[in-house]
């Protein structure tokens, strides 16, 4: 599979080095041929301006042989201005061939043609008027300032079109330089573009090796950790199996101890019976966060929301709470809104409620308050715990949620430090948050925000005690 996707890569690499230097046959071709196209143009335009010149002389010759045979009345004169009149009409075909394909220009071609005509229209009326009559010339003479300014429109019509041409000539020369220069530099660029492609291509394949070898190693050790997760998860269920039935007879043993001697012995003496229950709790909690935290990353702790009737499970909390933590703390529970029922996981919120009591209980001192406040807002539901303990150092904030992390004014006081991180393992899989506010001797509130359907009314099941 390896090798032929590094034979793709390559293949790729030598198909586009074929592709570049086809482009670049190509674009010299194209430069040679506009070469030889502009060399073409400047040449048609030379013989425009030739042919533009031999007009202009013609039309010159023309008029010195009409006006030497009204003068001197020659007949070899008016013979050789109707030879130059012959060879004007070629002339005026061949300007017609090599002008410039341009609007401007034909406008200005035709133009000049009318206006030769017209020329040619004068001499033959200066003939005819004066012919062996020069005495009668008269500068003044309408025929004579028409024949004038019939010469001044041609010879500024073909200044037009000698200036236009010359233009367009050097325009045109300029673009064969242009394309010169680019021609000498398009074959070491195609080179070097091909060399550039090719060394790119390599570069490719190497990045893409390396980045498949990194994946392919990602990958193996994600599946080591899987491995890992799963085989700590079997470790810890097999523990918290083999441990929970032990501590279930021991809790159930001495409960039965502690109701049979009650009656008979004085409290005093039922210390040790107590100590033995609270430790049997304490490793069975123990037992239950760390399978919980195993589950969780081993991806095995699952999230099956359902409709909860929300003030009632907080109800049953407390009193799960108050009955088997004997407390002396009192708590306080308050509910601001409306809502009934909320989309959650039972079993993950109780753990998620009775681990931030638990806290709140274990580090408030005796005959405090503890209040348990549930908000109902638009598009989330909050629950806010708020004792009035020991607080939390600021410095201890980011670390309270790693697992087996105690704060720094806790080492009196008995614990795991596992409470708060199956707190955000579980918090997690309802895409909820948790924000703590705390002030050393005066306090801790944990605030716990879990997303929830807006019209919650709507989404609840149709029973009827709905």
């Amino acid at each position: 599979m390896k090798w032929l996707r590094e034979g793709t890569w390559i293949t790729s690499g030598f198909i586009l080095t074929l592709v570049v230097t086809g482009v670049m046959s190509f674009t010299s071709y194209q430069n040679s041929v506009q070469l030889v196209n502009s060399a073409n143009q400047v040449r048609q335009t030379n013989e425009m301006l030739d042919a533009l010149n031999d007009v202009s002389a013609l039309l010159a010759d023309a008029e010195l042989r009409h006006w030497r045979y009204v003068i001197f009345d020659d007949i070899q004169e008016l013979e050789q201005y109707h030879t130059v009149i012959r060879r004007l009409e070629p002339t005026l075909h061949q300007l017609d061939v090599h002008v410039s394909n341009t609007l401007v220009q034909a406008q200005r071609l035709q133009s000049l043609e009318d206006l030769i005509d017209e020329r040619l229209s004068l001499f033959q009326k200066a003939i005819a008027q004066y012919g062996g009559r020069p005495d009668e010339i008269v500068a003044t003479d309408l025929l004579i300032i028409q024949s004038q300014r019939n010469l001044d429109e041609i010879q500024s019509l073909i200044s037009d079109l000698e200036q236009e041409e010359e233009q367009i000539i050097a325009a045109q020369l300029e673009e064969v330089r242009n394309n010169s220069k680019t021609r000498m530099l398009i074959e070491p660029i195609g080179a070097l573009l091909t060399f550039s492609i090719v060394v790119g291509v390599f570069i490719l394949l190497y990045r893409q090796l390396s980045k498949r070898q990194q994946a392919e190693a990602i990958q193996q050790s994600l599946a080591q950790e899987k491995e890992l997760s799963e085989l700590k998860l079997h470790l810890f269920s097999m523990v918290s199996h083999e441990f929970r039935t032990p501590l279930s007879l021991i809790l159930g043993s001495s409960q039965l101890l502690e109701e049979s001697l009650k009656d008979t012995v004085e409290p005093v003496r039922l210390k040790n019976l107590y100590r033995i229950q609270t430790s049997a709790k304490t490793m069975t909690q123990l037992l239950n966060d760390i399978l919980m935290l195993a589950r969780a990353d081993a991806g095995k702790l699952d999230c099956n929301p359902k409709w909860l009737e929300i003030q009632t499970f907080c109800l049953n909390l407390i009193e799960d709470f108050q009955i088997f933590s004997h407390s002396r703390r009192s708590l306080s529970f308050q509910q601001k809104g409306d809502r009934t029922h909320a989309y959650l996981d039972e079993k993950l919120m109780y753990s998620i409620l009775s681990n931030i009591l638990s806290n709140a209980v274990k580090y408030s001192p005796a005959d405090s308050t503890i209040y348990f406040t549930l908000i109902d807002e638009q598009d989330a539901i909050i629950f806010q715990i708020r004792d009035e303990g020991i607080g939390i150092p600021p410095a201890d904030l980011e670390k309270m949620y790693e697992p087996f992390n105690r704060g720094s004014n806790t080492r009196e006081i008995r614990g795991t430090g596992l409470g708060l991180a199956v707190v955000r393992k579980c918090l997690a899989l309802h895409q909820g948050d948790i924000e703590v506010q705390s002030e050393l001797g005066v306090g801790t509130s944990f605030i716990i925000r879990i997303p929830q359907v807006i019209d919650w009314k709507y989404y609840l099941p149709k029973t009827r005690s709905n």
